[in-house]
């Protein structure tokens, strides 16, 4: 099958499309799914693309070789355990080992880890969901996001963003999204109810107070969103970046509400997300398709910063 590899070692090694066996020995409880679509979260290469690559080529040898987190595909093969997915059945998920591998033509996953696909969905949109949609609704859950309260979601136009913004909106809250003067009217179509232009000066001063600060770019910290949060206001974030990864958990151990989204794919959230989307109350946002040679492009679509959405790769047409 086709699929994509990494090739060398280092902080910044290539993706190569490569032609490798397809898996095998499914385990009991795995579907083995015919991969239609994936997509390119900024876990990809921050963790699996920049850190574990750098560390040694022994690492390397040890890292399952293929990439990708999120896929949409078909069922084509079952273990002995799976009686929820019949062969034929149309999934989405993604695994939480370090690679789902599903920038490949065939994947292997847990049928813990998947759910229908939403009817409504083509499979380049459902690809789009499961990592960046399930860290917005887990990371507004535990922010204590309720009806009424108000959230701030700072990346609102990006993958996660998005995604946030419109789930929010369903949960109930008063939600203000920050984003770039570009996006203002993007972020309004969403359903935000406010905009912060953060080219407009530093809001962290003059803003809020709000009961959730959601920081889903993870540029910021406790400390410097200290002005925005109210008397029991809680910070979350999604963690991604140095100072917000290691500051987080740090002010939540001194007492803060603050915490760090580790985000777990249940097949009982993304039920949650298939209904909403069924419901048509939530739209996965495209930025971007790239067929599956064109991977690397497709990271470095994703690494930019400049995307407004998710970015898509089409495996199933390369």
């Amino acid at each position: 099958m086709k699929a994509i590899a990494t090739s060398g070692w280092g902080l910044h090694p290539g993706l190569a499309l490569i032609e490798t066996a397809a898996p095998d020995r499914l385990k009991p409880d795995d579907v083995l799914v015919a991969v239609h679509a994936a997509s390119v979260n900024p876990k990809d290469w921050k963790l699996n693309y920049n850190l574990a690559m750098a560390a040694s080529p022994v690492m390397v040898k040890r890292l399952p070789p293929l990439f990708g987190d999120d896929l949409a595909g078909v069922v084509v093969d079952r273990g002995r355990n799976v009686r929820d997915f019949d062969i034929g059945d149309a999934v989405y998920g993604m695994d939480m080992r370090l690679r789902t591998a599903s920038l490949a033509e065939q994947a292997r996953i847990s049928q813990r880890r998947i759910a229908k696909k939403p009817e409504n969905l083509s499979f380049t949109q459902a690809a789009a969901m499961p990592l960046a949609a399930l860290t917005a609704l887990q990371g507004l859950r535990k922010g204590k996001g309720e009806a009424g309260k108000t959230v701030l979601i700072i990346g609102a136009s990006g993958g996660v963003g998005t995604f946030a913004v419109q789930i929010a909106k369903n949960m109930g809250l008063h939600v203000t999204g920050v984003c770039s003067g570009r996006n203002v009217d993007f972020v309004r179509e969403l359903g935000a109810d406010a905009i912060i232009d953060y080219t407009q000066g530093d809001y962290r001063k003059t803003a809020g107070p709000f009961d959730l600060v959601f920081d889903v770019t993870s540029y910021e910290t406790p400390l410097t969103c200290s002005a925005l949060l109210g008397k029991n206001g809680y910070f979350i974030s999604t963690g991604g970046q140095g100072a917000s990864m290691f500051a987080t958990p740090l002010y939540r151990l001194l007492g803060k509400k603050s915490g760090t989204v580790v985000v777990e794919s249940y097949r009982r959230d993304l039920e949650t997300l298939t209904a909403m989307v069924e419901a048509g109350t939530l739209t996965p946002i495209i930025d971007s398709v790239f067929t599956l040679a064109e991977s690397e492009a497709a990271y470095n679509r994703n690494r930019s910063g400049r995307c407004r959405g998710k970015v898509v790769i089409d495996v199933a047409n390369d």
